[in-house]
């Protein structure tokens, strides 16, 4: 901040002081603190949506944006600390209007609430906003549910709003994190984006979300503020840009209708007894156990070797064991180990089946195929290798 600019605030500071005495409802700060609140994308990375606070300073003549929402791509480190979770996120300054025309180029709406606070309380969160601007306390740890680019502007509000804003919930109840980004990714179409999700991510997931919880998506923040119970929040609201919508049809290519065809063609194939059948089936089972595996490795080292909070007590290892990447070489150098492999991965992808509904982590619809065959071609295994050794023993 410029010498200039610290004079200005420290007379206004002074200023609000003098005039509190006669008139409170005053406000001499010139300022106007609004929320900014964008709707998804269609990419991925902007399905949530975005927030942001928005600062007209009319002594200064400025108007920025303060984005929670930045982090360093060019970082050398970037994919090594965002698989981690240590990727660190920082607020960064952007005029206003360059803000804006970047979302109407992606065509996404764009909402304005002008927040109902007092000169001291704008000049507060001003004051708050800058001083995080310091090279010293820009940067923090991002995490998408708990503390991100939108929880942090709501906490900046909640702490200088007086009385304490009570934001209350605006989803249904019982809602976990899992269903309300559910909600996001279908109206989004990113169906193998969801699957891919509810892989990864374990049973911390589907735990039901307070109140304050919900804020973390950026429309979720924006309703509790309209509906603050105890004090007027927002002061006016204005729609500053509107997305154009486009409706999509149906999708032949989402994973729980390619996933069912895939088990409708593999679960025969064992009956026809010809060479090509049985080289298929090979082929497909070295290549589909050796993927399950990857998968489970991954995930073990999601829920041990990162600082990911909900990738934790992940029950997608029920199916996606690690030592399925042991499973082609059971099947081509079939023992007594192979047939004890394969019974019990029978026996657990069968207890998976019977008790689905009743995880405490909800497992991907698109998934119940998958298992399916895991179960089949195990299964298929352990008879073959039984069969095999009544045959020798005859």
């Amino acid at each position: 901040m410029t010498p200039f600019r610290k004079l200005l605030l420290a007379f206004v500071i002074v200023l609000l002081t003098l005039t509190s005495f006669t008139s409170n409802a005053q406000d001499t700060s010139r300022l106007r603190v609004s929320l900014i609140t964008c709707s998804p994308g269609e990419e991925l990375y902007s399905i949530f949506g975005h927030s942001a606070i928005r600062i007209v300073d009319s002594n200064n003549v400025v108007d920025y944006v303060f984005n929670y929402g930045t982090f360093d791509f060019d970082d050398p480190n970037f994919y090594v600390k965002f698989v981690k979770g240590k990727l660190l996120y920082f607020v960064s300054l952007e005029r206003t209007n360059d803000f804006i025309e970047f979302y109407k180029y992606e065509n996404r709406s764009v909402t304005e609430q002008v927040l109902s606070l007092t000169a001291a309380e704008k000049i507060n969160i001003k004051n708050a906003l800058i001083e995080n601007l310091k090279e010293e306390n820009k940067f923090y740890k991002y995490d998408f549910f708990l503390d991100n680019c939108t929880t942090r502007l709501r906490d900046i509000i909640v702490k200088y709003k007086s009385p304490t804003p009570i934001l209350p919930a605006v989803m249904p109840q019982n809602r976990s994190f899992r269903k309300a980004i559910h909600k996001y990714l279908r109206e989004g179409g990113q169906y193998w984006s969801e699957l891919g999700i509810d892989i990864l991510l374990g049973s911390p997931t589907d735990r039901i979300m307070t109140a304050s919880e919900q804020q973390f998506l950026p429309n979720n923040l924006e309703k509790s503020i309209d509906k603050c119970t105890n004090t007027k929040l927002v002061a006016s609201k204005t729609t500053i840009s509107q997305n154009q919508i486009t409706e999509s049809g149906f999708d032949f290519f989402k994973p729980s209708f390619l996933f069912i065809i895939l088990f409708l063609f593999i679960a025969p194939l064992h009956k026809k007894k010809t060479v090509i059948a049985t080289k298929t089936l090979l082929a497909f089972d070295t290549i589909f156990f050796f993927i399950i595996g990857i998968v489970g490795i991954i995930l073990v080292l999601a829920w041990f070797a990162t600082d990911h909070t909900m990738t934790k007590n992940n029950y997608n290892l029920l199916w996606a064991l690690p030592t399925h990447i042991l499973a082609p070489f059971f099947i081509f150098f079939k023992s007594k180990f192979s047939r004890y492999y394969f019974g019990v991965t029978t026996l657990i992808s069968s207890l998976l089946i019977f008790s689905w509904l009743f995880l405490p982590q909800e497992l991907n619809p698109a998934l119940l195929p998958i298992v399916m065959m895991i179960l089949t071609r195990a299964y298929m295994h352990y008879n073959s290798y039984k069969t095999a050794k009544s045959s020798h023993e005859s």
